[in-house]
């Protein structure tokens, strides 16, 4: 954190200091939003939530070791008062990225991969520089905003995830946190009801690279029509990754063990490397591509960027994390969050993983997919009926009724049960699992699931232990 104080905290966000005895205190730690998560030093917003308000953990953050408190009216302890918190989270960012000019800010957006490829890139450019990243998958105007209060003077690069809801939000991202480097991954399905269409998500996607400079550089997925059209939308250097069409950094030789890992020829500005990722699914080439793409734009080597990335290993919880029980039951937790495509692409590594076991699939429905969400139930349904699984848990109402029974209408053969919630689920999956099984977890964030795929993965969730 480059320090400040808590006068130049309030020059900087358009605020007045109220119970403070010394305005020359420095704010040394990052802002956060959690008083259980401030560390000594830090700020901490006092945001309203969905059940309480921040404003009633004012205290216990400074008990915590906060200098003080972002607050919409006077707490009792030292604070920063101001007409709004997010807005002020928002100023007191770009006050911090304007104390270090050396620092480049890389966007990257997309409709899936995001947080595993902002991981990816966070462990390659260390090759070139000190890097930091956006924490976990906070990528919205709260999280981003406090990713970059842990920036100090001696970052060279800060990858941000940039998500949008909806047209103009990530116009207003880049508003506070200026891009150099805008990567776009991919065009999918996910949040269309809020947007839609894919068109719309495109239009969204999009104002990444229209923010960047002329003297910026925007990747481009080459793969996926959409984002490579994005090209005619910024005045910046374009440099493109895939794998199916002709790309400036590319995968050749692609293949895929039978843990669902994937090896490749990296091959880029006329030299070619060999990669072999850590990571489950072939779905993370594509990722570990943009990844490369973003290192070699910057100026690293072939060669170095392909040795990083074989290096590289999962951070974020909840996605193609796979766990080994001592009764031989694999489980996979991609339980994050889930949309059409990312459902699609796990299905690809389950298939692969299977390699001869028994698979079964716990699926929770997908959100904020609008008026095609029945429909897009019913398909994944189709999908499962295909992909050679043996037994669906189908999590939720409506929509995960749907896909049950468009699984069970194209499989009669296929165990199809389905579950009220992220419990029930839990229950059913324990009974079902035997010795030596595959078992996929996924679903929406908001349905649960991740706490039924870590409970899954427990030695003792055995048969005799339930």
């Amino acid at each position: 954190m480059i320090p400040l104080s808590l006068e130049a905290v309030a020059a900087a966000v358009g605020g007045r200091l109220c119970d403070v005895p010394d305005p020359s205190v420095l704010m040394t730690a990052p802002a956060a939003v959690d008083s259980r998560t401030v560390e000594p030093g830090g700020l901490f917003a006092a945001l309203p939530g969905e059940n309480t308000d921040g404003h009633a953990f004012a205290a216990d953050a400074v008990k915590a070791g906060a200098v003080a408190v972002l607050a919409t009216r006077p707490v009792g302890v030292p604070a920063v008062v101001v007409d709004d918190v997010l807005d002020a989270l928002a100023a007191l960012a770009r006050t911090v990225l304007a104390a270090a000019p050396e620092a480049t800010v890389i966007g990257l957006t997309g409709s899936a991969g995001k947080t595993s490829t902002k991981d990816l890139i966070a462990q390659v450019l260390p090759e070139l520089g000190p890097t930091i990243a956006t924490v976990k998958s906070f990528n919205g105007e709260i999280g981003m905003p406090l990713a970059v209060t842990h920036l100090d003077q001696g970052v060279r690069y800060i990858v941000l995830e940039m998500g949008a809801r909806g047209i103009g939000h990530i116009t207003h991202l880049t508003r506070i946190a200026s891009p150099s480097v805008g990567l776009v991954l991919n065009v999918g399905t996910a949040h269309v009801g809020e947007f839609g269409g894919r068109e719309k998500i495109a239009q969204a996607k999009g104002e990444l690279v229209e923010a960047l400079p002329a003297g910026g550089l925007a990747v481009l997925n080459a793969d996926d029509p959409l984002v490579a059209a994005m090209a005619s939308r910024t005045s910046a250097r374009v440099l493109t990754f895939g794998v199916d069409n002709d790309a400036d950094v590319r995968a050749v030789d692609v293949t895929v063990d039978a843990s669902g890992r994937a090896s490749f020829t990296l091959t880029a500005c006329g030299t070619t490397a060999q990669i072999s990722l850590s990571l489950h699914g072939v779905h993370h080439v594509s990722n570990a591509l943009a990844a490369a793409a973003v290192a070699i734009g910057l100026g690293a080597s072939v060669e170095r960027t392909a040795a990083a990335l074989s290096r590289a290993v999962l951070v974020a919880s909840g996605r193609m994390e796979v766990t080994d029980r001592p009764d031989g039951v694999r489980v996979i937790n991609d339980a994050f969050n889930a949309n059409p495509d990312s459902m699609k692409a796990a299905f690809a590594a389950l298939e692969v993983m299977a390699d001869g076991r028994r698979a079964i699939v716990v699926l929770g429905e997908m959100k904020e997919l609008g008026a095609d969400g029945d429909e897009e139930h019913r398909q994944v349904g189709r999908l499962v009926a295909a992909a050679g699984i043996h037994v669906l848990i189908a999590v939720g109402g409506e929509d995960a009724r749907a896909m049950a029974d468009a699984a069970q209408q194209d499989n009669p053969q296929l165990k199809v049960v389905e579950a009220r919630d992220r419990d029930h689920a839990l229950a059913l999956a324990s009974e079902l699992i035997q010795p030596g099984d595959l078992v996929l977890v996924k679903g929406s964030h908001s349905v649960g699931l991740e706490h039924t795929a870590a409970r899954l993965a427990q030695p003792d969730t055995l048969a005799g232990n339930r």
